[in-house]
């Protein structure tokens, strides 16, 4: 058997599409990427950019599975405290 890709432990999802992108999906996901390789933790939390999740609304969205938890019109500050809350104290 071949060896496979690296499977984490923990994923964040940040919606790219058009309403997210604008109103910083993009930036948001720049920002996780920063703070996983700054703590040495890139092959415990990936973060995927997704295409639209359906939610434009609440724009800009993301999600950090396995909790499941969903932020809506993430700013920079929910960004860190949920990293914090939902990523780092519960591994």
């Amino acid at each position: 058997m071949s060896k496979g890709f690296n499977i984490p432990d923990k994923v964040i999802y940040v919606c790219t599409g058009s309403k997210c992108k604008k109103k910083g999906g993009k930036d948001l996901s720049k920002l996780f990427r920063g703070m996983i390789k700054e703590m040495g933790l890139k092959e415990q939390i990936e973060v995927i950019k997704t295409d639209c999740t359906d939610r434009c609304d609440y724009a800009p969205v993301v999600s950090m599975q396995p909790e499941n938890y969903w932020i809506q019109q993430t700013t920079e500050t929910k960004a860190k405290e949920a990293f914090q809350e939902n990523i780092l104290n519960k591994q």
